[in-house]
């Protein structure tokens, strides 16, 4: 025979438990004279029991139930069912946790992120220490703030040799520049690079051509070609974020943006950049857009991740509109201007990869060169001409 005190002891509960155990009737303490309570084994072993069934999330009143009656299976059910999705819920906590330490692959937490808060991923990326850059490399690029290090050194040693980082022509950029309606004498280019679209500006305009880019040694190649060609007087080379553009309102009569707008978004470049333009002053800015309302499963897996805010032509030209511009013409790059980028991205690839075989890097290069062979047509890059209304 055990007193309550006793009882509490041996099952670890307070006094005060057992005491709604007895109010629930759960167990039933027999009363002495004295008015004491006393419990036998075979109550402590009903207490187990229920701490049994606790354990595996009934409550106190299921607990009776189960005890006094037969099991209600349709409730052990759903109780299975709401445990199982909790561990479920706890192991995605777990790897959320463990690929901030670096434990596990980082990769599909950051394409996760940058799909549904872009902008606070990235304000969360640069509270860990990183540069706008390298934040920006790491969102779209690596995906791994472990290996970014690493990774962008691969990334780097691909495209050291390669003049062009994205798709496009001499051809589609004069095509482009030829559906403005205005002269213009002072352009901003955002994303330079080393200055293929420069060149064509250059030669086909007499404007001063403000180049922008947030990589020094692409604006230092850029300036020594210009150099040797005799324009270097009209070329102003600026190392800045796109994000945070040093220049004074309406500065410009044309902002020029190939394939460089998705690293901020579309949608911010276009309210950012319009104050820069002079009132019916002119954008160009190309994108990656679908070109079918249904694209196949694999290509549309594979730019969830790469481009989450990939849009169809339509949804692009309203958001211009909605901007606050008027679109004068829009065009598809040709083929021709895709193979100008991924067959020389493909050899270079190939002839690092043996001296490379590990490299995360080469192995996404080469996966989206794959994705660019079979699907090309599915989606594709448009050049949108609008004006400041």
């Amino acid at each position: 025979m055990y007193r309550i005190s006793e009882l509490a002891r041996k099952v670890g509960l307070s006094r005060s438990a057992l005491l709604y155990y007895e109010k629930l009737q759960l167990i039933n303490g027999a009363r002495l004279d004295n008015d004491y309570r006393v419990y036998t084994d075979k109550d402590v072993q009903r207490v187990l029991l229920i701490q049994t069934l606790q354990a595996a999330g009934l409550t106190l009143k299921e607990c009776k139930a189960c005890l006094d009656a037969k099991i209600d299976r349709p409730l052990l059910v759903n109780r299975l069912q709401a445990l199982d999705n909790e561990i479920e819920q706890k192991q995605h906590s777990r790897k959320v946790l463990a690929a901030l330490l670096g434990e596990e692959n980082h990769k599909q937490w950051h394409e996760n992120i940058s799909q549904i808060a872009p902008d606070a991923h990235l304000d969360w990326l640069m509270k860990q220490g990183f540069d706008e850059k390298e934040a920006l490399r790491l969102k779209w690029l690596s995906k791994d703030m472990n290996e970014h290090q690493d990774y962008m050194a691969d990334f780097m040693t691909v495209f050291e040799t390669l003049d062009r980082w994205g798709p496009g022509s001499e051809a589609e950029t004069l095509k482009a520049l030829n559906a403005i309606p205005n002269t213009c004498s002072k352009i901003l280019e955002i994303g330079a690079g080393k200055g293929l679209a420069t060149t064509v500006l250059a030669n086909n305009t007499d404007a001063i051509i403000t180049t922008v880019d947030n990589e020094q040694a692409a604006l230092t190649r850029l300036s020594e070609r210009f150099e040797q060609d005799g324009l270097a007087s009209r070329i102003v080379p600026v190392c800045a974020s796109m994000t945070e553009l040093p220049f004074a309102e309406q500065s410009f009569d044309l902002i020029w943006a190939e394939g460089s707008a998705y690293i901020m978004g579309v949608n911010n470049a276009l309210q950012q950049w319009r104050s820069l333009l002079e009132k019916d002053g002119i954008i160009m800015l190309s994108d990656l857009v679908w070109r079918t309302p249904e694209p196949t499963a694999e290509v549309k897996n594979f730019f969830k991740g790469e481009y989450p805010d990939m849009q169809s032509i339509d949804m692009r030209v309203q958001q211009f509109k909605a901007a606050g511009y008027e679109i004068i013409e829009h065009f598809s790059l040709s083929e021709a201007a895709w193979q100008n980028y991924y067959l020389p991205l493909k050899e270079r690839a190939n002839e690092l990869l043996p001296h490379m075989p590990d490299s995360n890097a080469i192995t996404d290069i080469l996966a989206e060169i794959d994705i660019y062979k079979r699907y090309l047509g599915e989606f594709g890059y448009q050049m949108f001409i609008a004006k400041r209304c």
